[in-house]
């Protein structure tokens, strides 16, 4: 059996789309022995402009059973176009990880007839990337998961553990606690520390929202380095009413995503948005930046203390959201970026995927149940020859 053998280095091509379905991306990385993780070279393959529409069609649940059955596998060719990118530059991977693109998610123990509909759709098939690269594929990470009673989210806590657990330590020679912060479409945290288990979830909307209102007053994808709201203000009263949503007081585990923070959403809450243009995106920069802050208050500081705050996604390269944080988290919490660590912002979830993408070929248990719910450690992921 694959679990029997001794673990060797692995090169490995990683790939993701998330919620902001921006782009697929594609990261060609080494993943070691001790899990740790080395990129070697990322990409953002840009999905073709109808199929993107498509995706955003499916977001909304505007397409059919059919249109959603040949979307799966074209999104699949489209993942397999990125990862051939890398290897016409680097030659095959020992094999490929692929996320998929995620277009529902479903984390609630909702019943019919007694069964349980807690479920999740990442669509991207696994044997148009088999064919089309010629590759061995480790895909549907999240499934099994939530088989097992959990959320299927967050799993890149897994990573954030091995990455950040007892590795960095204060000048009195401590072991620090961390809220691994990542924004992408949704954002979610890991609080990694030697004081307690690994634990995490999702603190809410990221930039879905602002990337819609961006798109839809601005005519541009997203918010590039908080240019925008920068140039705006904060409505205080909109945003007071926007930090009374149900999800900011639910207990951990929890998730979230585009079914929730949905097109309605947002057009409902801009029917009370204020006027200008800029000052919505300053506002929806603030609420990401401020629920994350609420969030740690609620859920976090109650269990352990946090020395240091590390951002990723796209919210770390956006100057006004950094701003932001630095305002309302408490001034004891160093603010740093994945980069400060040799991770990648960008490429953070590539990486992620590329170690549990390791984990399954060597039968590692790679999810935590204390961050997702389920029942227990099991192996997560499909293998397609």
């Amino acid at each position: 059996m694959v679990r029997d053998m001794e673990k060797e280095v692995k090169k490995i091509i990683a790939l993701m789309s998330g919620t902001s379905c921006d782009s697929i991306d594609a990261g060609l990385c080494e993943v070691y022995p001790d899990l740790s993780v080395k990129l070697i070279h990322g990409i953002n393959h840009v999905y073709p402009e109808h199929i993107r529409a498509k995706i955003f069609s499916a977001f909304r649940g505007d397409i059919s059973i059919k249109e959603l059955c040949q979307l799966n596998f074209a999104v699949g060719k489209c993942f397999a176009d990125a990862a051939n990118v890398l290897i016409s530059e680097f030659g095959k991977p020992d094999f490929i990880a692929s996320h998929g693109q995620t277009v529902y998610h479903y984390p609630f123990d909702e019943k019919l007839d007694n069964i349980n509909l807690k479920s999740t759709l990442q669509i991207g098939e696994s044997a148009v990337i088999a064919r089309e690269t010629g590759c061995q594929v480790i895909s549907n990470f999240r499934e099994a998961d939530i088989a097992y009673g959990g959320q299927g989210a967050p799993l890149v806590c897994f990573a954030d553990e091995k990455w950040f657990r007892g590795k960095y330590r204060n000048i009195n020679g401590e072991s620090l606690n961390f809220a691994i912060q990542n924004i992408g479409g949704i954002s979610n945290v890991t609080v990694v520390s030697n004081d307690c288990d690994t634990f995490g979830f999702d603190t809410g909307c990221g930039n879905i929202m602002i990337d819609y209102c961006t798109q839809k007053f601005f005519g541009k994808k997203y918010d590039k380095d908080g240019e925008i709201a920068s140039q705006g203000n904060i409505c205080e009263s909109w945003l007071d009413c926007l930090l009374q949503d149900e999800y900011y007081f639910l207990e951990p585990p929890k998730t979230t995503g585009r079914e929730y923070f949905s097109t309605k959403y947002i057009e409902n809450i801009l029917k009370i948005a204020p006027s200008e243009p800029k000052d919505i995106i300053a506002t929806l920069t603030a609420l990401t930046a401020k629920t994350i802050a609420q969030s740690y208050e609620r859920f976090i500081y109650p269990q352990v203390s946090i020395d240091t705050a590390v951002i990723g996604g796209g919210g770390a390269y956006n100057k006004t959201m950094m701003k932001f944080l630095r305002q309302y988290l408490p001034k004891h919490i160093e603010l740093k970026t994945h980069e400060d660590y040799g991770i990648s912002n960008n490429y953070k979830e590539v990486m992620a995927f590329a170690l549990l993408g390791y984990c399954n070929y060597y039968g590692i248990p790679n999810n935590l149940p204390c961050c997702t719910g389920a029942e227990k450690r099991v192996v997560l992921g499909k293998i397609t020859y």
